[in-house]
């Protein structure tokens, strides 16, 4: 059975030391989105390793903390403005009602933005409906233990 989310839901990115984040849930979006200032990849010995640290010095989430993978990838992505980008993609799970699901995130510049987190349909297909008239039905689920 889906699970009923609003237009912006409460998440958590424990693996990156982050919890009760504000992510827009955007069903125009086919893949997630993360804002990212930095990323580089690193060659050690054999293998290549991607640093990147997420969301901006601004907001109150943001750790300066270099999170690193050897499981990345590159993605042409069409941005908002209708522009093709290359931009890294990472793995991560997330915790959203309870539950923690595996979602892809390309790293994007995205501070001229109001929400510097996107779920797109690629996360949510299968798995959530939308009420675009609800935000922060996580909250709601937390509190109560449903």
């Amino acid at each position: 059975m889906k699970k009923t989310i609003g237009r912006k839901e409460k998440i958590d990115l424990k693996e990156w030391g982050i919890t009760g984040v504000t992510a827009k849930v955007d069903t125009g979006a086919y893949t997630s989105s993360i804002h990212c200032e930095y990323a580089r990849e690193i060659q050690d010995g054999a293998k290549k390793v991607l640093h990147f640290i997420v969301l901006a010095p601004g907001h109150k989430h943001y750790k300066n903390q270099i999170i690193s993978t050897e499981h990345f990838t590159q993605k042409k992505v069409k941005n908002s403005f209708g522009h093709t980008e290359t931009r890294y993609k990472v793995v991560t799970t997330i915790g959203l009602l309870g539950m923690e699901y595996e979602t892809e995130f390309t790293l994007s510049e995205r501070s001229k933005m109001k929400n510097p987190i996107l779920l797109g349909r690629k996360t949510l297909k299968g798995k959530f409906l939308i009420d675009v008239d609800k935000v922060n039905l996580s909250s709601h689920h937390n509190k109560s233990g449903k």
